[in-house]
């Protein structure tokens, strides 16, 4: 039996929505959502009680009880039958079962469904691709999204302008996490500025742009997003998404990544509303300690620094704060100046984090020492840190010291929170 993982991120859910609607045009040819009538009614709303179940305590029992309700859905004649219908189906209950590992080897069984709608085989894609991007498995999430994109040359269906962008924003995706801005630009379509801008595509050629410093394009992009998720939110259509790309983490990203932009142009108070509603997200779907919830907490650190630094206030007092926080969920190793660098997860961000606070330390020691009453041994702590952080950091796109303003570069990361990556 899979293992039931305490981490809803890790779990290949779907958005669905309850009330039934004929196919939306737009959505369709997006290939981002499916009619209800195009899929068998009981496994609908098993995948959504599934859904339900999960978020409702999000404890072991809560998520064994989802799956099993999936798991029943696979094992029944209500998934079985290669008519489309029925593989449409099927290809539902495997985009929403699992957790990570597990969640990888179930996608493989979607592109077995030949007569499905060929968007939900491009969501299974997309899926296995993030999941392995959060993973740091970053050659195989290459792989996945090359074998996306020759699907979709391969069949070249009704819905093949669409598809073909959605494959090729996944591989600029994978291009972009490498630190290739120049490699990742090609892959992504203008469309996705206006006719195709929804989806985890277009959520991905916004942080292409925000990267770029083009933030007029890119919050143009990420306000799309989220109107589009709420219209198929409401439509009644099935979002075709999973893993990390679901609906939800598609919407939870999208207002990070406008929360950052704000940041970015220094109007704060927008800033800070937009990762207020992120982290609220955050919350609800994965609960208080969830991992991305320190994703989602590094970024509105990040944020408070910058409005220190700009307007000289105590806003550095709650950067340091939350970076405790961030410290306690996302289990930073033990800040020890000659250990070797551990084995961590989310290596960029917990080196960004670990950065800042010493950083925070550093400034908090400097300018409100009167105010704090620090004592010199934070100083030492502070030190311990920065070679702890210095020895996780990775990222090939810019240095630890640029991120943290140590140099004239003028380089601010986009924290992507579906994946848990700086791009």
């Amino acid at each position: 039996m899979f293992r039931i993982a305490s981490r809803i991120s890790s779990r290949a859910l779907v958005t669905l929505s309850a009330k039934p609607s004929p196919i939306s045009f737009r959505s369709y040819n997006t290939g981002l959502a499916l009619d209800k009538s195009l899929a068998v009614d009981d496994v609908v709303r098993m995948s959504q009680y599934a859904l339900r179940q999960a978020r409702s305590e999000k404890s072991v029992g809560s998520y064994g009880m989802g799956y099993l309700v999936l798991k029943h859905c696979l094992s029944t004649e209500l998934t079985e039958g290669n008519d489309p219908k029925h593989e449409n189906s099927k290809g539902i209950a495997l985009l929403a079962i699992g957790d990570y590992v597990d969640a990888i080897e179930q996608l493989n069984g979607v592109q077995e469904l030949a007569n499905s709608y060929l968007g939900i085989r491009v969501a299974a894609y997309e899926a296995q691709a993030g999941l392995h991007l959060e993973l740091e498995q970053d050659d195989m999430a290459s792989v996945a999204a090359d074998k996306c994109i020759e699907l979709v040359e391969n069949e070249k269906t009704e819905d093949y302008e669409a598809l073909i962008v959605r494959a090729r924003a996944l591989k600029g995706l994978t291009e972009l996490v490498k630190g290739d801005i120049n490699s990742a630009e090609p892959y992504f379509d203008e469309s996705l500025c206006n006719k195709l801008c929804e989806g985890t595509a277009a959520l991905s050629y916004a942080e292409l742009q925000q990267t770029r410093q083009n933030y007029t394009v890119a919050k143009e992009i990420y306000q799309h997003v989220l109107e589009g998720a709420s219209e198929l939110e409401k439509s009644g259509n099935i979002y075709l998404g999973g893993g990390n790309m679901n609906m939800e983490a598609l919407m939870m990203q999208a207002m990070c990544g406008l929360g950052q932009l704000e940041s970015q142009l220094s109007n704060f108070r927008n800033a800070e509303e937009h990762l207020t509603k992120a982290l609220a997200k955050a919350e609800l779907i994965y609960g208080e300690r969830h991992p991305k919830v320190g994703v989602i907490l590094t970024s509105m650190a990040l944020m408070y620094r910058r409005k220190a630094i700009e307007e000289k206030s105590s806003s550095l007092v709650v950067q340091e704060g939350l970076y405790k926080k961030v410290a306690k969920i996302l289990k930073f190793p033990a800040a020890e100046s000659e250990a070797a660098a551990p084995s961590v997860e989310r290596n960029d961000i917990v080196a960004l984090a670990s950065g800042e606070m010493h950083r925070s330390k550093l400034l908090t020691i400097g300018g409100l020492a009167e105010v704090l009453n620090v004592q010199e041994n934070r100083r030492s702590e502070g030190e311990k840190m920065k070679k702890l952080s210095e020895s996780l950091w990775k990222n090939s796109r810019m240095s630890l010291e640029d991120v943290l303003g140590n140099t004239e570069t003028n380089i601010s990361p986009v924290v992507d929170a579906r994946i848990s990556r700086l791009l």
